[in-house]
């Protein structure tokens, strides 16, 4: 059987060595395809991977709660009522104390910044001392917002490194004294450069209390202040879900929503996001790779009729064969691996073309926001999904061909010219 299979191969190879011309064109549709199929779904994997670092980025073992509710973002969110009271409530319950290290109530707004003769429209954020830790910042100069800062409604504010840049080219910021929406504000520190679609760098930073008190952001029915969001840092991952169900049910309680009826709020795990994001970004790599896959489509249907073509030239050779005594099964794998061997041969060479594609987009490095660079991910799993395609589209294609040559009767087949 193995000779049998060896000497089908040699007639194989022969075949497409008689027209190498004829053989490179039939093999372009396939190496198009492989190639446009391995730089798109490599570009589906960098984009997964660089959102999955954006998210790990922000800090480790988060919970976040937000207002509104998460089934019906577009209607609900930031419609429902978290408070700055809410946050204290988690801080100090003693079912939490053990399980969550930073407890972190921000507000966000924008507003017009000026320090003498510059000025800039930046995003203004009300946060509490334990973000720095909680989102994973550091500080390049000065200091941060301190639970003093907090405590006493301070007027300073941390600058984001672009900010900073902005405003303070040649002077040292720290102790100087900007305008925010016309309230003097002294500069307490720098954030190191972050970068990311979820970058600080072009933001400030206030108290939280500061925020509340000096710029309004709304009082609920029972007199509590709005917050935009709450973000809880765990201490073990292995606690992320406990915590979550007793935030819920310490928020339900505060909030007095009866059993059954809908939460005003939603919390999510980190971990939660990243599942979610993981199922868009693999639905977007392999829609990217279908549409890829119409070249090989495209370059199955090339194969096909080459094939049908070699096997009109190759009648009478077919006819021979059969009257010395070669089976059907012996013509029909003749063909079948002439096909699978020229859609091999252009897949291996796709291969190549598309990781090097790959490797030029990385190496431009196309920006996708601030600090970040697209790179593509060619991963073992996209080159063994494309030249399993192709040499499947071989086979399939030259099927046809390949049972009309073996059905050829060798009588007729030799009277051929």
């Amino acid at each position: 059987m193995m000779t049998s299979y060896l000497a089908s191969l040699s007639l194989a190879i022969r075949g497409i060595l008689s027209n190498k011309v004829r053989a490179s064109l039939t093999m372009l549709g396939i190496i198009i395809g492989v190639a446009a199929v391995i730089s798109l779904m490599s570009l589906g994997k960098g984009i997964s991977a660089m959102i999955t670092n954006e998210i790990e980025g922000m800090g480790s073992n988060l919970v976040f709660i937000e207002p509104g509710v998460a089934e019906d973002y577009s209607a609900t969110m930031g419609q429902g009522e978290l408070t700055y009271e809410d946050a204290k409530a988690i801080a100090e319950s003693p079912e939490l104390s053990s399980s969550v290290e930073d407890v972190v109530a921000e507000t966000a707004s924008r507003a017009q910044v000026v320090f003498q003769d510059k000025n800039v429209n930046v995003v203004i954020t009300g946060t509490t001392a334990a973000s720095l830790q909680a989102w994973g910042s550091g500080i390049s100069a000065g200091q941060y917002i301190t639970d003093q800062d907090v405590d006493s409604r301070a007027m300073v504010c941390v600058l984001g490194s672009k900010v900073s840049g902005d405003l303070f080219e040649d002077i040292d910021p720290v102790g100087q004294v900007v305008r925010i929406d016309s309230r003097a504000f002294t500069v307490a520190g720098v954030l190191k450069s972050k970068g990311g679609l979820m970058s600080s760098d072009d933001s400030i930073f206030i108290p939280v209390t500061t925020a509340i008190y000096r710029f309004g952001t709304g009082i609920t029915s029972s007199d509590e202040h709005n917050v935009a969001y709450i973000v809880l840092k765990v201490s073990s991952e292995d606690e992320i879900d406990t915590v979550a169900d007793q935030v819920t049910a310490l928020l339900h309680e505060r909030h007095r929503i009866s059993e059954g009826k809908e939460d005003d709020f939603t919390v999510t795990t980190q971990k939660e996001i990243l599942d979610s994001l993981s199922i868009i970004t693999t639905a977007m790599t392999l829609f990217l790779g279908a549409i890829a896959s119409i070249a090989l489509l495209v370059g199955g249907i090339g194969i096909m009729n080459i094939m049908l073509v070699s096997v009109t030239e190759r009648t009478r050779e077919i006819g021979i064969r059969k009257a010395v005594g070669a089976k059907r099964r012996d013509i029909m794998m003749q063909f079948l691996i002439e096909s699978a061997t020229l859609s091999l041969i252009g897949g291996l060479i796709g291969i190549l073309m598309g990781w090097a594609l790959a490797q030029l987009v990385s190496s431009v490095g196309i920006s996708m926001g601030e600090g970040m660079k697209l790179t593509a991910a060619v991963t073992p799993d996209i080159v063994c999904l494309a030249v399993g395609v192709s040499v499947a589209i071989g086979i399939f294609f030259g099927s046809w061909p390949a049972m009309r040559a073996a059905r050829l009767n060798p009588i007729e087949a030799l009277r051929r010219e």
